[in-house]
């Protein structure tokens, strides 16, 4: 399902536009409720559906893109190991929006400034759905890990804890 005129973020385009499916969930959201258990709240289903989207720095290659399960932590020695880094840092978040055009609670991994080293949870492979993001607090969407590691030109990794 495509989402409604108007509602359109920069994710949706890019997906309809590489003719990806997906589902759009909107909800009410408050600054205190941008956390992956929050948004599995809202939307009823298992927080571990939900991928939240980290944004990190590499010292030798700069900015990386994670996307985890929501109940996990990002195991910031695997990414670095993964990515060809010797260490990795969480972006600083005044930094996030100037980095990616994108903000904290709303940070999608597709459609970012520029497309960054993306790396997915490796289990999200198995799973025919998975819920990201879409651009804009409020709105996440759904669609198949495969297909967003193809659009973001993604590797599936073991990165969490």
């Amino acid at each position: 399902m495509k989402a409604k005129k108007g509602t359109k973020t920069n994710a949706c385009r890019i997906l309809d536009q590489e003719n990806i499916q997906y589902q759009m969930y909107e909800f009410p959201w408050s600054e205190d409720h941008i956390d992956a258990k929050s948004v599995a709240e809202k939307l009823g289903i298992a927080t571990d559906s939900i991928y939240k989207t980290l944004v990190t720095v590499g010292d030798k290659t700069g900015i990386l893109v994670a996307c985890i399960s929501g109940g996990m932590e990002l195991d910031l020695k695997a990414l670095a190991k993964v990515s060809g880094n010797k260490k990795v840092e969480m972006l600083p978040m005044k930094e996030l929006e100037k980095t990616t055009g994108y903000i904290r609670g709303g940070c999608s991994p597709i459609g970012m400034k520029k497309l960054f080293p993306t790396f997915i949870q490796k289990s999200a492979e198995l799973e025919d759905e998975i819920i990201v993001s879409a651009g804009k607090r409020g709105m996440q969407l759904a669609l198949n890990p495969k297909e967003l590691a193809l659009v973001t030109k993604a590797r599936f990794v073991a990165i969490h804890h």
